[in-house]
């Protein structure tokens, strides 16, 4: 069985694949990746080796989980 990547951990350096539009928008892009779990974040978050919403792990991408200690984090 599977379990969910710790969400704790620190450092909190994103792993270097995840990406959000935001990032592409110049007045949005400062924070794009922030930690900070926010109830109203509707941003779409991908990985950017999978090309998807899911990591190599098969858990969702979101910079709260894309954190080190995920195997397929990388720096």
């Amino acid at each position: 069985m599977k379990t969910s990547p710790d969400q704790t951990s620190a450092p909190h350096i994103p792993c270097r694949h995840l990406r959000t539009k935001r990032m592409y928008i110049p007045v949005l892009a400062e924070g794009a990746l922030d930690r900070d779990a926010n109830d109203n974040d509707q941003s779409f978050y991908w990985c950017n080796k999978t090309q998807g919403a899911l990591g190599f792990d098969d858990f969702p991408v979101h910079p709260c989980s894309c954190q080190p200690g995920r195997d397929c984090h990388e720096t």
